[in-house]
């Protein structure tokens, strides 16, 4: 039961695929006819002009507009269902090079010849050929299903010959005894019907036939993604040094401005009270009182650092919690919303960076904006068509705006810990506010099955 379930759910999404598969397969052979024209005239023309240098330009041209005909591939691809295909980086050999070099750079660049070659001859000879087909199976579809309706429309004279006589001969059968208009009907009819049956799995594997050719000949290689990927990571673990490394920097100085000048001062309070305990009690009393206020003042500067670091009741109770107890804990009204679902386990590293960034913001609010009140919220969202899940913070105030990214401090470090965690900042802070900061953070680790984020389309980060 389950198997023939499951069957008829992935026939259903054969259906709901075949009008963009045809929107697909239908227009291309105009398209082919039209790529083929242009590219074969600038080509060739080119070519056989390249001894007057002109002709080098119109093979220049040729490999640009062969690039268009295939990013317009890949865009109608895209809107077929299949997964996207990534194009390659255009002009990565030029970039720092001279204007020259960046003009010509298509000629020593493989992607231009291989998009010219899809475009000029693979592209429309599969288009041809697949065009066919789909056409001539939608064809047969439709006027074989219809053809009890508009059959009796057409003169005698003009029907088509007995169809049914020529299939009875070849198996050998008779058809005498039946009528042939209506026997010819019944089989225009169940040929139809096949064909109509069968156009779901036809188109789409017409259509994954095309995303194939397409994903080797126009996607970006292999080795390419790795190399991406790999300067990525690199990218992602220097920022991660450098928002650590500002941060024990920040620290140090805190640090020494705060609590150590004020240890000092104690200190030294405290031995001038020692020497004068004998001599003035009075003003020995009085500097004893001086030494434990500088105590006190020097614990709350100790407290207010110890917020850069893990608190228990993150460890204890998980995200949610630490950050409601961070709302609270705020010098200015923060409302704090969540829409994470309950019992959702993160990984710990992802709750440790995600409460910093959340603290950092909160406090960039409470000093900078001169805010009545702030808003911060954190949700999970599942990307549509993928298996990642993103963990989004976000915190906004009424403050007067103008925000910037100032080396070594608050926001710019907030943009080195999020690069380093491959996750991505968006600051909106016009003039006059309101200021919104949205941490995007990807969740690494597999989510139990109990607990899944809820399906959303990607937010794009301006």
């Amino acid at each position: 039961m389950a198997t023939e379930k499951h069957q008829h759910t992935l026939y259903a999404r054969l259906w709901l695929g075949l009008p963009r598969e045809l929107g697909y397969l239908l227009p291309i052979l105009p398209i082919g006819i039209v790529s083929i024209v242009v590219l074969t005239s600038l080509f060739f023309t080119g070519v056989g002009m390249a001894f007057i240098f002109v002709g080098l330009f119109l093979v220049l041209a040729a490999l640009f507009v062969g690039r268009g005909f295939g990013m317009f591939e890949i865009i109608r691809l895209r809107f077929t269902g299949f997964p996207e295909i990534t194009p390659p980086a255009w002009d990565r050999k030029a970039r720092g090079s001279s204007v020259l070099a960046k003009i010509f750079a298509p000629f020593i660049d493989v992607h231009y010849w291989l998009y010219l070659l899809w475009a000029m001859f693979v592209g429309p000879i599969l288009g041809f050929i697949t065009w066919s087909i789909a056409f001539a199976w939608v064809v047969t579809a439709l006027s074989g299903t219809t053809f009890g309706i508009f059959g009796r429309f057409i003169p005698s004279g003009a029907r088509t010959p007995h169809l049914l006589d020529t299939v009875f001969r070849f198996f050998g059968l008779s058809a005498s005894g039946l009528p042939r208009e209506v026997g010819n009907g019944v089989l225009y009819f169940i040929v139809g019907l096949i064909a109509l049956l069968t156009l779901p799995f036809v188109t789409r594997g017409l259509t994954a036939l095309h995303w194939g050719i397409a994903r080797g000949m126009l996607g970006v290689f292999t080795a390419e993604q790795l190399k991406q990927q790999v300067a990525g990571l690199s990218s992602s673990r220097s920022a991660a040094v450098a928002a650590e490394g500002t941060a024990l920097r920040r620290l140090e100085r805190d640090i020494h401005d705060g609590p150590q000048q004020r240890l000092v001062r104690l200190q030294m309070d405290l031995a001038s009270a020692e020497r004068q305990l004998d001599k003035d009690p009075d003003a020995a009393r009085a500097l004893i009182g001086e030494a434990m206020q500088q105590s006190k003042d020097a614990l709350e500067e100790l407290r207010a650092l110890s917020r850069g670091f893990a608190p228990p009741l993150l460890l204890d109770r998980g995200l949610v919690a630490a950050l409601g107890a961070l709302a609270t804990r705020a010098t200015i009204p923060v409302r704090f919303v969540s829409d994470v679902p309950e019992g959702m386990e993160l990984p710990p590293e992802l709750e440790r960076n995600a409460y910093f960034i959340a603290a950092e913001a909160v406090t960039n609010a409470e000093k900078h904006s001169r805010a009545t009140g702030a808003t911060l919220r954190v949700w999970l969202r599942r990307i549509a068509d993928s298996d990642e899940t993103w963990l989004e913070l976000t915190v906004s105030d009424d403050g007067v705006g103008g925000a910037v990214a100032t080396p070594g401090h608050g926001l710019a470090g907030l943009e080195e810990r999020v690069h380093g965690l491959g996750g991505i900042l968006t600051v909106t802070s016009p003039r006059g506010g309101p200021t919104v900061v949205i941490a995007q953070l990807p969740v690494t680790s597999a989510l139990p099955a109990s607990a899944q984020a809820p399906t959303v389309a990607p937010t794009p980060a301006s």
